[in-house]
């Protein structure tokens, strides 16, 4: 059962308001509710089966030589009200049967401690138990898992105090030993029903006992914990494959189909610094759901952003006590490696041995005011960094994760020793632009200067690669004052320019036809191979002070296409997303990568040159939310609360799938990225909640001994892999805290540009 506001389970959460005499004015509540169609689906179901046994069942139906139907059945077996009878009695009968125990026992247990706590004089507790608060009510808080049951100055009374802890204990022991007495009663195994729960209880039987070996309260994953060996957990629970939220209901204020409240509903009182991660649980999906077209449903006001910082700011200490756990182990354990592994603590050189990870963490350490880490980290670099002997890289990941690391250092520091080692790989990678067309290889050695592109693309250039470093090259140009490395990069550009169809959407590969290229294949995609060409796009007109009209003309023709051609509606509950195109039909599938752009559609927007009300800035910024509300949705409807590689949209019930393909997470940053941009462009607090969530799941289930682990299944929170990729500490957790950061010297609208690594380079001054 979903937990609300206070960490209690919701069902039964309010009894009859008390009289003023003490009694109580009894109301047709959800547990009387729930009670009474257990009671009525029992009476319904006995009386099916006594009349088919008194009066006979229909014949089974036959075919047309007169054989009984399908398999054999008897006459009782094929006869509907038999089966109904059957199915009730099995599932629906013993489901509300432990949804009205668990029930009980909460209001039982609730009662019991309201008692007490009058008895000690402490009557808001006793209000909050009683259940007074509701939505609209300055205390109450529907979506966050703490108790945030504050006093008129705004302190958090209840989340660190000892005796509330103890009665959320009782209750919980309460609830879970009322569920198994029950679930013995009608043979429902051990009772444990699914603790993370999203609306969706799960079923009895054998799936139900999978459900509670992997998510039952008594087997919680203890960070770093791997599963006991012989054990299912690794594998996802055996379950239809989706991402829940249609049984969850509401949204964070649960006015969804309802007339939303003038004023933001879901601003709550700040996070200790003490706060206990392990004991969170997943809230569901489609909440917020207001925010699901793309609505900005509240004025936000100076007051409403006052507050939203000061509970930033409570949760910015979490994000970087994230990065502090990893750092920590990364120096004494790997320090100048590619990679540290999160679960074991050993230490990888896949990315040519250059300190990946130490590189791309450079800026990340500096915004976070780590600068003795930042510090340690710039002798290493001076020292030891050489790319004197690397071989073989991919050109791609090394400009952006190395050359944009270094390059957002020297930004950030005014140390030299940072544009040395810069200018030093920049020579080394440029090399891979010496092909007839211009167009970078994917392959570049670092030591000879031979390229190539991969075999396994047909030795295409992937469009995601040759559009993607223009940024980093443009501003080594401007440090070091060399023309060729931007000259080189923006070569592209008058390629892709040439290539660009009217509908403005580009196919992800291209080969050389003479000294320029030409698309071969018919895919497009905002997701893999194809991203970040479009995201540079924008960037670059912004990085070049907003002067440079073709990349600005080329931004906005690829979103005309991308509105009239791949903006989708999902079923039944109409979530936005954008598919892939191949061979000119569409694909409903959307990659995470594609959430970078509800960041770079609200720049774009804010950015217009016709102005931000203009009719295109308005469409775009509208999209930009309604995509990121369906990006937020792909994390919130799992069972872990975090988002797979991609989902699928092909259904027509459940929105979105998580398919089998690809039910991994490894630790990506593009929603929070998209989420940290409308909350700095807009002002509007969701998104800071939105962000919250996915960072509690992330400390949650993938935190792990060295680090944050990747998650092989989403849907199933004990399947821990040990892998973290440096964009986790370069991008997702510098998004998460910059989203927490109202203080940050990082102003992406008129100071800074992101590379697409998430590394902030200064917006070039007119000239």
């Amino acid at each position: 059962m979903r937990s609300n506001g206070s960490g209690h389970a919701s069902i039964g959460r309010r009894r009859g308001t008390r009289g003023r005499k003490g009694g109580y004015e009894m109301i047709l509540n959800p547990k009387s509710l729930l009670v009474l169609l257990a009671l009525c689906a029992t009476i319904f179901g006995t009386g099916l089966v006594v009349g088919t046994r008194l009066f006979g069942a229909p014949d089974a139906s036959t075919d047309s030589s007169g054989s009984a139907d399908a398999g054999g059945l008897t006459n009782a077996d094929a006869s509907p009200l038999a089966a109904a009878a059957k199915k009730i009695a099995a599932e629906d009968i013993q489901n509300l049967i432990l949804e009205s125990a668990k029930a009980e026992a909460i209001e039982k247990k609730e009662h019991e401690l309201e008692e007490e706590a009058l008895a000690r004089g402490d009557t808001k507790l006793a209000a909050h138990l009683r259940g007074v608060l509701a939505p609209g009510d300055a205390n109450y808080n529907p979506h966050h898992h703490v108790d945030d049951f504050v006093d008129g100055d705004g302190i958090h009374h209840y989340e660190g105090n000892e005796v509330n802890k103890e009665n959320k204990k009782k209750l919980k022991e309460a609830v879970k030993e009322a569920a198994k007495n029950v679930a013995k009663k009608v043979g429902g195994g051990d009772g444990a029903m699914y603790a993370g729960d999203h609306g969706d209880h799960g079923e009895l039987g054998d799936k139900k006992k999978t459900a509670s070996k992997d998510f039952d309260d008594d087997d919680k994953m203890k960070h770093g914990r791997e599963p006991k060996k012989g054990s299912d957990k690794q594998k996802a629970p055996k379950e239809k494959p989706g991402l829940r939220g249609a049984a969850a209901g509401g949204n964070g204020n649960g006015n969804c189909g309802e007339e939303v409240p003038k004023l933001y509903p879901y601003m709550v009182s700040p996070v200790s610094k003490d706060y206990d991660f392990s004991q969170y649980e997943p809230l569901g999906g489609n909440r917020f759901c207001e925010y699901k077209d793309g609505d900005a449903p509240y004025e936000i006001t100076q007051q409403m952003k006052d507050e939203s910082d000061e509970l930033a700011r409570s949760r910015r200490v979490h994000v970087k006590a994230a990065m502090q756990h990893i750092w920590r182990h990364y120096k004494d354990r790997a320090f100048g490696k590619d990679e540290i592994k999160p679960i074991s603590g050993g230490s990888k050189g896949n990315w040519g041995g250059m300190g990946t990870t130490l590189v791309d963490s450079l800026d990340t350490l500096w915004l976070m005011d780590m600068k003795e880490e930042f510090w340690e980290a710039r002798d290493w670099v001076r020292d030891h960094l050489s790319c004197e002997h690397v071989n073989a890289v991919s050109g791609f990941e090394t400009t952006i994760r190395s050359l944009g690391g270094l390059l957002a250092a020297y930004d950030l520091s005014n140390d030299k020793a940072f544009l040395e080692k810069a200018e030093d790989l920049g020579s080394r990678l440029i090399k891979a632009y010496n092909t007839p067309s211009g167009l970078p290889h994917g392959s570049i050695n670092l030591s000879n200067g031979r390229s190539n592109n991969f075999s396994w693309n047909s030795n295409a250039y992937i469009l995601a690669e040759v559009g993607t470093q223009q940024l980093e090259y443009r501003y080594l140009s401007r440090a070091t004052g060399k023309e060729h490395y931007a000259k080189k990069s923006e070569h592209v550009f008058d390629i892709l320019h040439e290539l660009q169809p009217e509908d403005g959407l580009l196919s992800q590969n291209l080969k050389d036809a003479g000294k320029t290229a030409k698309f071969t294949g018919s895919k497009v995609s905002f997701g893999a191979m194809g991203d970040s060409t479009y995201e540079y796009m924008i960037k670059i007109w912004v990085q070049g002070a907003r002067k440079e009209r073709r990349y600005r003309e080329m931004w906005d023709k690829a979103m005309n296409g991308v509105h009239k051609q791949l903006v989708q509606k999902s079923e039944p509950r109409g979530l936005t997303f954008i598919a892939d195109r191949v061979s000119g039909q569409i694909d409903r599938k959307m990659d995470h990568l594609v959430c970078f752009m509800g960041g770079a559609l609200a720049l774009g927007a804010y950015t217009d040159p016709k102005g931000l009300d203009s009719e295109r800035a308005q469409r775009d910024l509208r999209t930009a939310r309604a995509l990121t509300y369906t990006c937020y949705q792909m994390y919130a409807r799992t069972r872990s609360g975090i988002a797979p590689e991609y989902v699928d949209f092909k259904g027509k019930d459940n929105d979105m799938t998580v398919p089998s393909r690809a039910p991994f997470y490894i630790l990506r940053p593009e929603t929070v990225e998209a989420l940290y941009y409308l909350s700095k462009l807009t002002g509007d607090p969701v998104y800071r909640e939105m962000g919250w969530e996915i960072f509690q799941s992330i400390e949650k289930y993938c935190k792990s001994k060295y680090g944050y682990a990747s998650l092989k299944h989403v849907d199933n929170v004990n399947s821990q892999e040990d892998r973290m990729e440096s964009f986790f500490m370069a991008e997702t957790l510098k998004y998460l805290y910059l989203l927490f950061d109202p203080d940050s010297e990082i102003d992406p609208l008129n100071k800074h540009v992101f590379n697409t690594e998430a590394h902030p380079l200064r917006i070039f001054e007119e000239s």
